[in-house]
């Protein structure tokens, strides 16, 4: 797993996998309302196949980058390379940390009731109003911890 801390492809000092697990979480909130897109224009099917791949590929990448993180020496050994306040940048990964985790723990959430309530035949209709309400703080759960996510990122690899 040499490859992942090589040289990332976003002109920094910040490793390939980094750089690849940013990327993917600044478009993540592209992919997701592409998604909810295809419920709006009642492709309910679709929006569901899509919204589980978005979900499965999203923890996957979330798994990834933990185990580079810990590899990599953590976080201390990422702000080496920083000029940023190491108090300033910690508070900062605390809050997209406690973001992250709770835009996790919601979508998680959705993704299971939402599988179950359209297998139950009660997405569209019954359930679509609590589904609808939980879609959207997940949704801007995930802006959030994109935002984040590239917040953090470049305090570790560009300031």
């Amino acid at each position: 797993m040499d490859y992942m801390f090589e040289k990332g492809f976003l002109g920094t000092s910040a490793p390939l996998f980094m750089d690849s697990v940013t990327l993917i979480i600044a478009v993540l909130p592209l992919f997701v309302y592409g998604a909810i897109l295809l419920a709006r224009a009642k492709k309910y099917k679709l929006h569901a196949v899509m919204q589980n791949i978005i979900y499965i590929v999203s923890v996957i990448v979330v798994v990834y980058f933990e185990y580079g993180v810990r590899i990599g020496g953590g976080f201390d050994a990422f702000m080496d390379g920083s000029d940023v306040a190491y108090g300033y940048a910690l508070i900062v990964l605390l809050v997209h940390i406690v973001i992250a985790t709770l835009t996790l723990l919601h979508w998680t959430k959705l993704i299971i009731t939402g599988n179950y309530f359209f297998k139950k035949e009660l997405l569209p209709g019954r359930a679509s109003k609590a589904h609808n309400l939980l879609a959207m703080k997940t949704f801007i759960g995930i802006i959030f911890t994109s935002f984040s996510g590239i917040w953090v990122y470049l305090l570790l690899f560009i300031y």
